[in-house]
C-alpha cells in the first residue's frame, strides 16, 4: 500500500500537464492511499503547527468565498483549492524516502517534456495553433507560468547534482533545462520570461555563495541563456511595444479589467464576488452599484473578463479581504520558511533540489501574480509538490538527526 501511494504521487507528477482525466483520479487515488496508510500505521504526521493552520485558513477562506458568494458561485468552484492544497498537507505530514522524493523530481522533468513535445508538434506540425503550450495546463500564460517553475526546479537540480550523477544524467539534465529555458521564451509571455531570469539568477547566485564560488560562471551563464533566448525568439521584447501601442501601456487592458473588479468589490468587501465568479461581473450591475453611491460610472475605462489577470486582485475581488489575508498569509510563511532554512555547502544534492524548486516556485508566483493568475489549477499543483516535497525531506532529515 506504500508504494502504491509513492506510484500515485510520482504518477501525478508526470501527467500533471499532460492529461487531464488521469490527474484528477490519480489525486483521488493518492489522497485514500495516503489516508489508508496512515491510518494503519495510526500516524497522521505528528503535532499541528503553522503550516496546518494556514493551511486550513486557506481552504477555509476559498469555501466562505463561496457560501457568502456576493454574486453567487458553486460548491465546484473550491475544488481546485481543495486539490492542491491537500497535496500540499499530505506531503508536508509525510516522511517520503530519498528515493521516493527523487523519482518525483524526475517525473516532474518528463512529464513537462512530454507536454512541450506534444506542443512543438502541435505548433510545427499541425493547423490551428500559433502558439506553444503545455496540453493540459492551456492559455500560453499559464503554459508559460508552469514552465517557468518546471525549469527553476531543473536548473537547481542540474547544479546540485551535477558532481555527483553520472554523464548520461548531467547531458540529460542540462539539455531538459536549455529546452524549457528556450521554450519559455517561444511562449513569449513577458512575465514568465521576467521571473525564470530573476529565479536563475537567485538560484545560481545563492548556490554559489554558499558554496564560496566566484561569479564569473554565473555571469556569463546568465548572458549565454538571455542571448540564446532573444535568438530563437525575439519577439519577447517586441511584443512590449505591440502592447504599448495597443493599449497605451504595458498591461494589456489589465488597469481596466482591474478596475471593473475592485467596483464590484466594494459592495462584498469581506468575502468578494464568489470564488471564480469575476466574469459574472457586469456593467449593469456596475452601474447599478455607483448610483446607489451617488457617483458616475465611466464605460469607457472598464474591460470586463473572465478573471482578474492578477493573483492579488482576482483574490480580492474573488474571495474578498478574508481570502486575500489567507494567501498573503501562506506566501510569507512560504518566504520566510525559505529565507531561514537555506541549505550550507554540506547539505545533499536532493535537499538542494527541493528547496530550490520550492523557492521557484514562490518566486513565480509572487513576481508573475503582479500580472497573472498564478497559485491555480496545474501551476498550483506543481507549485504545492515542490514545497510539499521539501517540506517532507526536510521532516525526514530532522528525524534522522534526532
Amino acid at each position: 500500500m506504500i508504494r502504491l501511494e509513492h506510484a500515485a504521487l510520482i504518477a501525478l507528477a508526470a501527467v500533471l500537464p499532460v492529461f487531464e482525466a488521469p490527474k484528477n483520479l490519480l489525486w483521488i487515488l493518492y489522497l485514500a492511499l495516503w489516508l489508508v496508510n496512515r491510518a494503519r500505521e495510526r500516524d497522521f504526521g505528528g503535532p499541528w503547527d503553522r503550516w496546518d493552520t494556514l493551511i486550513v485558513l486557506w481552504i477555509a477562506s476559498a469555501h466562505a468565498a463561496v457560501v457568502f458568494a456576493g454574486l453567487g458561485a458553486d460548491w465546484r468552484a473550491a475544488t481546485d483549492v481543495v486539490r492542491y492544497t491537500s497535496v500540499l498537507w499530505l506531503m508536508k505530514r509525510s516522511r517520503y524516502p530519498d528515493r521516493v522524493l527523487i523519482a518525483l523530481l524526475v517525473a516532474l522533468a518528463a512529464g513537462t517534456l512530454l507536454a512541450l513535445a506534444w506542443g512543438y508538434y502541435r505548433i510545427l506540425l499541425t493547423t490551428g495553433y500559433t502558439y506553444l503550450g503545455l496540453k493540459s495546463v492551456g492559455h500560453v500564460n499559464h503554459s508559460a507560468i508552469y514552465l517557468a517553475i518546471a525549469f527553476g526546479a531543473t536548473l537547481i537540480a542540474t547544479r546540485a547534482w551535477w558532481t555527483h550523477a553520472a554523464a548520461p544524467w548531467r547531458i540529460g539534465s542540462l539539455v531538459c533545462t536549455l529546452l524549457f529555458a528556450v521554450s519559455l521564451f517561444v511562449m513569449q509571455s513577458r512575465a514568465a520570461v521576467g521571473a525564470a531570469i530573476a529565479v536563475a539568477v537567485v538560484l545560481l547566485l545563492v548556490y554559489s555563495v554558499r558554496h564560496r564560488r566566484g561569479m564569473r560562471h554565473l555571469a556569463i551563464g546568465a548572458a549565454v541563456l538571455v542571448g540564446v533566448g532573444l535568438a530563437v525568439k525575439p519577439q519577447v521584447l517586441e511584443k512590449n511595444y505591440l502592447q504599448i501601442e495597443r493599449s497605451g501601456t504595458l498591461l494589456s487592458f489589465r488597469e481596466g479589467i482591474w478596475q471593473a473588479g475592485l467596483l464590484a468589490w466594494r459592495d462584498f468587501p469581506l468575502f468578494g464576488v464568489g470564488t471564480h465568479s469575476w466574469g459574472r461581473i457586469t456593467r449593469e450591475q456596475l452601474e447599478t452599484s455607483a448610483a446607489r453611491r451617488g457617483e458616475k460610472l465611466d464605460p469607457s475605462a472598464l474591460v470586463f473578463s473572465s478573471h482578474g489577470h492578477s493573483l492579488y486582485v482576482n483574490t480580492l475581488v474573488e474571495r474578498g479581504a478574508v481570502g486575500l489575508a489567507a494567501l498573503l498569509a501562506v506566501l510569507l510563511l512560504w518566504g520566510l520558511a525559505l529565507a531561514r532554512n537555506i541549505p550550507d555547502a554540506a547539505a545533499s544534492p536532493l535537499r538542494w533540489s527541493y528547496w530550490g524548486g520550492a523557492a521557484a516556485a514562490w518566486m513565480v508566483a509572487v513576481i508573475v501574480g503582479f500580472v497573472n493568475t498564478t497559485l491555480h489549477h496545474e501551476h498550483a499543483l506543481i507549485s504545492m509538490l515542490l514545497l510539499g516535497g521539501w517540506l517532507a525531506h526536510e521532516r525526514t532529515r530532522q528525524g534522522r538527526s534526532a
